[in-house]
């Protein structure tokens, strides 16, 4: 697995990536993955993916988008992170990281490393774990 943060460049690389994933690499799956993964830590939602992809000339539709983000996700190759509820976000990178939210641009920053401690988590619910723990502070200009 390629190390998270590693600007993937090569479609060899990209194909190795999904194969590791447990992934076939399809032509779509690759296009929408070296359209992901070739520009570094990212966060972007399906629509946004779509519109880069139509764009760039690969004929995809919104709903293959969705449903090959989601097969990402469920491989560890993103991080999927909702805001407001409504608002879904595919993240390129997988650590356990928080973010800025802007309000303002509907845009996800990554908090840089710190010292940013969460405490008093209640326990879980018998026979469950905590996966992680997703700060987002929301940042909006000053007047």
């Amino acid at each position: 697995m390629l190390p998270v943060g590693k600007l993937v460049q090569s479609s060899a690389e990209i194909r190795q990536k999904l194969k590791s994933a447990g992934l076939r690499p399809t032509r779509q799956r690759m296009a929408l993955a070296e359209l992901l993964f070739a520009k570094g830590d990212r966060h972007l939602p399906a629509e946004e993916l779509h519109l880069e992809a139509v764009t760039s000339g690969v004929p995809v539709s919104l709903a293959t988008v969705y449903n090959t983000l989601h097969q990402f996700t469920g491989a560890g190759m993103l991080r999927i992170l909702s805001i407001e509820g409504s608002k879904t976000y595919f993240d390129t990178n997988t650590s356990d990281h928080h973010h800025f939210y802007v309000e303002d641009d509907s845009e996800l920053i990554d908090v840089p490393v710190s010292n940013i401690s969460v405490e008093n988590i209640p326990e879980p619910p018998e026979g469950m774990e905590i996966a992680n723990v997703d700060i987002v502070i929301r940042l909006r200009r000053k007047p």
